[in-house]
């Protein structure tokens, strides 16, 4: 005979549900009697297999870069390699407190001062902070060293921030938040900044350009060098987007152009994972004239050790708590040691193939403004599919019904219908 005793159980469920582990006058202290309920509550009845399809289904739902393509225009969402979680995971990274004395994460130290080391060298800057959050947050830090750069030799007056039509839209508001006046600069018919309109706005009052290279619409500024020796020659900064620095890795460096002040994505270009709202990182690079203004405390190595400076008289100050997101930086340090210098080229070099690829393969059914050679993304153009009825909106929401995601639509604002297209590296 079996050990099971059969009951009989009421069918109520209510009845099913364990006892309070509290006194139920306890429960209810604090409860206007207003809103307590005089009858049990109907709670659903579903079985564990119902729950289970239900949650799985939800979670197919996700779209996201590890099962679908994701050409994301000028935000290159590309796949990054899960070693780099695994190593962020390291207990001896995750496990250590922020506020622990410098004595007790020597080796944390060194990774955020290697990063900035080897950041430097990729985009031919001077000096790094790892402090900024993300893109945006480093763009507020690079106008706020540009504002006490002229702070300190008394320049007062320079209150416009000059900003190409095309730019991402972080660019003027960072430049109004931080106090300036938005000044726009031109396209021309090329799909470059038109170098007259900009020379005509170029006065004493500037104080600084802010742009990206390649610019939105996907192409490499030919007269950089043109433009950033005219800014300098009204002693403004040039200040480097880098949204957009896929397309350059190992190839060329906004130092070598003439930028002055860089922010970099490391959501983006160095392989941390990238949506959901971040986490991200927007660490900022600056030529030496610079570093005094850059963030404290700053990681500097002394006798061997690592140790944080605080004695920058001359600095913007702290801009967040601690010294950046540092799973995140962790990943990009991995990323960077990894691949190595020709690595960092062939994701620069694959990237631009396969834009051009996909540029000259989709041509043949829409619109491409700025026809010839891109760089790492391309901007198409739904003005033919506009005349049929059919605008750039539906083709992006059919996309998604096919597992692709869209592009992205309407941006930049100069090109009617505009999709732009960021294939990235990391797609065969």
């Amino acid at each position: 005979m079996s050990d099971l005793i059969f009951e009989k159980h009421s069918r109520n469920e209510a009845d099913w549900l364990p006892e309070l582990a509290a006194p139920e006058s306890k429960v209810l202290e604090g409860i206007p009697a207003q809103f307590r309920r005089n009858n049990q509550p109907r709670w659903p009845s579903l079985s564990e297999l119902d729950v289970v399809r239900h949650f799985t289904a939800l979670s197919q739902k996700n779209f996201c870069v590890d099962t679908q393509f994701y050409p994301l225009g000028s935000c290159t969402m590309k796949y990054n390699p899960k070693a780099l979680d695994a190593i962020a995971s390291f207990s001896s990274f995750s496990l250590i407190h922020p506020y622990q004395k410098a004595e007790d994460v020597q080796g944390a130290l060194k990774v955020l001062h290697e990063t900035e080391r080897y950041l430097s060298e990729i985009t031919g800057m001077d000096e790094f902070t790892m402090q900024p959050a993300a893109g945006a947050h480093g763009e507020f830090c690079g106008l706020l060293i540009v504002s006490a750069y002229h702070r300190s030799k008394k320049e007062t007056h320079k209150k416009k921030v000059l900003i190409p039509d095309s730019s991402h839209g972080t660019n003027p508001a960072s430049a109004a938040l931080c106090g300036y006046d938005v000044v726009q600069v031109k396209t021309d018919e090329k799909g470059h900044v038109d170098f007259a309109d900009l020379k005509s706005k170029l006065t004493d009052d500037v104080a600084c350009l802010m742009m990206t290279n390649p610019n939105t619409l996907g192409l490499f500024e030919e007269d950089i060098l043109e433009i950033a020796k005219a800014v300098h020659k009204v002693d403004a900064l040039v200040y480097y987007d880098g949204a957009n620095m896929n397309a350059l890795l190992g190839v060329c460096r906004p130092g070598d152009m003439g930028f002055d002040i860089v922010h970099l994505n490391l959501h983006k270009t160095f392989a941390v994972p990238h949506g959901s709202g971040g986490p991200g990182s927007g660490p900022v690079g600056v030529k030496k004239h610079l570093s005094p203004f850059l963030p404290t405390p700053r990681i500097v190595q002394k006798g061997g050790k690592f140790k944080f400076e605080h004695d920058m008289p001359q600095s913007i100050g702290r801009l967040r708590a601690y010294y950046g997101n540092f799973g995140a930086i962790i990943r990009s340090y991995a990323y960077i040691k990894a691949l190595g210098a020709p690595g960092l080229q062939g994701v620069a070099e694959n990237a631009i193939l396969n834009a051009n690829y996909l540029r000259v393969k989709l041509r043949e059914f829409y619109d491409v403004p700025y026809d010839g050679p891109c760089m790492h993304e391309f901007v198409m153009a739904a003005t033919r599919q506009k005349k049929r009825g059919v605008r750039a909106l539906d083709i992006a929401k059919r996309l998604l019904d096919y597992g692709v995601h869209a592009p992205t639509v309407y941006f930049p604002l100069t090109v009617e219908e505009a999709m732009m297209v960021e294939p990235t590296e990391t797609e065969s």
